[in-house]
């Protein structure tokens, strides 16, 4: 039996750190080499991290990754590594490149660049124009990038076809969203069964401001059949044995494929300055062993076997998540704990379980502040809570701050009734201790606001917004309540009070106030926000989904009038297909209405 051990470096790496980065990848590659591996994979952009946005304008940046680089190959002996990076030819390419015995044996350079959503690549990248095929102990290995897989004539079609490669490897920069996992399992599922290839895809994981990389790796078989997951918001290296044999079986049993080659082939010959320019196959070692010969070379190290793992319940993964998110996103800016406002309600318990499960209940801070308008039943939830979480908690009431602030403005506020100036004067107060609290002690200040709050403009500038890090801004208002029932189902215990979930939301700004009195109900204001911010739906259309045209207008209206706020907001955690970020960037100045 053709016999071929592949690892996959499921890897954390953090922008900018090359040294760091270097002595992860240095480590996990000593420990596939004593587990035997032929070949060792790492994620798209590895060494520099992903994404580098504007440090890819950098020279220096890009030497410096080129030298991270040059001392990784020493490395590379006794094992093929094939690793992300930044390479630098006529132009800067997102590259990867194959190191074998101490060289660089070949460079791949991404040909399909995204430039969507919260991807820029086209910003800084120049496109690859070939697709070689390496081969690696007499297999032939097809090496792309992320993009190029997800095109059914690209790359990959190239590397099965002209260049026979039996494996493809894709290294991957892909990040989260709610659902994303099992549309890429279908469509790598369908690259490797229809061009008869065993698909091995590995994926970055950690978090990078507001981006999430899941890793969730997976191998394909040549029929398209799952062979290994790899986990989910865990760094993990992934051994698998290929039977490259059955790829060989597959194709004789597929007259299909001929037909496809011949055209392929014809193709290319009608155009050789096409932009493949040929399939360059690279050799890189030509040794075949036996699958007995190998393990006998692999110190009879035995071979960790994962198995078919199932993937996360779905409210399980978006809160991992979530938890992932606040935990990079604290260490990697060098915060040793953080601080969160705690109100009460449903929105600051849901994210303060998340940054006790993200940094450790030592490392979270609750602060209480209340007003004459606080009710009892909220100072109680929160005493629960934090003592259902184990925190530290401080009660820094604000009354009198506030009656010195309504005090200070008598005179200019004289015969102007009361409104929302006076519920903003209590939030920016609170904005204020919490920040306070963060230039004296170094804590991060983590908001709470939702998406749906966000969507509307339902929150204050300078006031509840005030803060490093906005950790459920992409999770709309009636996820919040989902993903607290599962945070309480999940270790079988109540952290949330049960009380919290009964009462209506409230921001305890004035007597009797409901988040109703200003917002729709949230079970029709979340449709009506997904239709609209993330579908870009018209106002029509989501009038015809059955919501009232007064309602939708309203809404509308809102969305469009709190962009200044959200541009102002911290960044925040993506979770759905469009957040309010990277994903959605609508002018602040603009006259369009689509209401007529």
């Amino acid at each position: 039996m053709k016999f071929f051990r592949i690892a996959l470096a499921q890897m954390n790496s953090t922008v900018g750190d090359l040294k760091g980065n270097l002595r992860k990848i240095y480590l996990t590659i000593k420990e596939a080499k004593k587990q035997g591996a032929d070949l060792i994979a790492f994620p798209e952009m590895a060494i520099p991290g992903y994404p580098p946005e504007d440090l890819l304008l950098r020279p220096r940046f890009i030497t410096d990754n080129l030298k991270a680089l040059d001392e990784l190959k020493a490395h590379a002996v006794g094992i093929t590594v094939v690793v992300g990076f930044v390479d630098r030819r006529d132009d800067i390419y997102n590259a990867a490149a194959v190191l074998h015995s101490g060289v660089i044996a070949g460079v791949y350079h991404k040909i399909y660049l995204p430039n969507y959503g919260v991807f820029d690549e086209e910003r800084y990248f120049q496109r690859g124009h070939q697709s070689p095929v390496f081969v690696v102990e007499g297999v032939r290995v097809g090496i792309n990038i992320c993009e190029d897989i997800w095109y059914p004539d690209g790359p990959t079609v190239a590397q099965a076809l002209g260049g026979e490669a039996e494996v493809i490897i894709n290294i991957s920069a892909s990040p989260y969203h709610a659902g994303k996992g099992k549309y890429r399992e279908k469509m790598l599922a369908t690259r490797a069964k229809d061009n008869a290839v065993i698909v091995a895809y590995v994926n970055m994981i950690g978090g990078q401001d507001e981006l999430i990389f899941d890793g969730d790796s997976l191998i394909f078989t040549q029929e398209g059949g799952l062979l290994v997951r790899g986990k989910q918001f865990e760094e993990e290296l992934i051994l698998a044995d290929l039977n490259i044999d059955e790829v060989l079986r597959a194709r004789l049993h597929d007259p299909r494929r001929r037909k496809d080659k011949f055209l392929f082939l014809q193709k290319e010959s009608n155009h050789p300055g096409s932009a493949q320019d040929g399939i360059p196959i690279i050799e890189v070692s030509r040794t075949q062993r036996t699958a007995q010969s190998k393990r006998k070379g692999a110190k009879k190290t035995p071979l960790l076997t994962l198995g078919l793992r199932q993937p996360l319940h779905p409210l399980e993964e978006i809160y991992q998540a979530l938890t992932m998110g606040v935990r990079d996103y604290v260490r990697k800016n060098c915060f040793s704990k953080a601080t969160i406002g705690l109100s009460g309600g449903i929105d600051s318990a849901l994210t303060a379980c998340i940054a006790v499960d993200a940094l450790g209940r030592e490392n979270v801070v609750g602060v209480f502040m209340p007003s004459q308008y606080t009710s009892v039943q909220s100072q109680e939830d929160v005493q629960i809570l934090s003592k259902n979480l184990q925190i530290e908690l401080i009660t820094l009431p604000i009354w009198d701050i506030f009656q010195s602030y309504l005090k200070m403005l008598e005179s200019e506020f004289k015969g102007k009734p009361v409104n929302v100036t006076e519920e903003n004067l209590q939030a920016r107060i609170r904005g204020n201790l919490l920040m306070a609290l963060s230039n004296k002690f170094g804590w991060l200040v983590l908001t709470t606001g939702n998406k749906s709050e966000m969507s509307v403009g339902y929150a204050t500038l300078y006031g509840d917004m005030a803060g490093g890090f906005s950790v459920i801004k992409d999770v709309p208002k009636t996820l919040v309540y989902e993903l607290s029932r599962h945070r309480n189902a999940r270790d079988r215990n109540e952290i949330v009070p049960a009380r919290i979930f009964e009462r209506p939301p409230t921001a305890e700004l004035k007597p009797n106030q409901t988040d109703q009195d200003t917002l729709p109900p949230y079970e029709i204001l979340d449709p009506i926000l997904q239709a609209y911010v993330e579908e870009d739906k018209t106002f029509e259309e989501i009038v015809a989904m059955g919501y009232g045209r007064s309602v939708v207008e309203k809404v509308v209206d809102l969305v469009d009038r709190s962009e200044y706020k959200r541009r102002q907001s911290p960044p925040g955690i993506k979770i759905t297909p469009r957040a309010l970020g990277k994903d959605r960037r609508m002018p602040v100045t603009h006259r369009y209405k689509e209401i007529s």
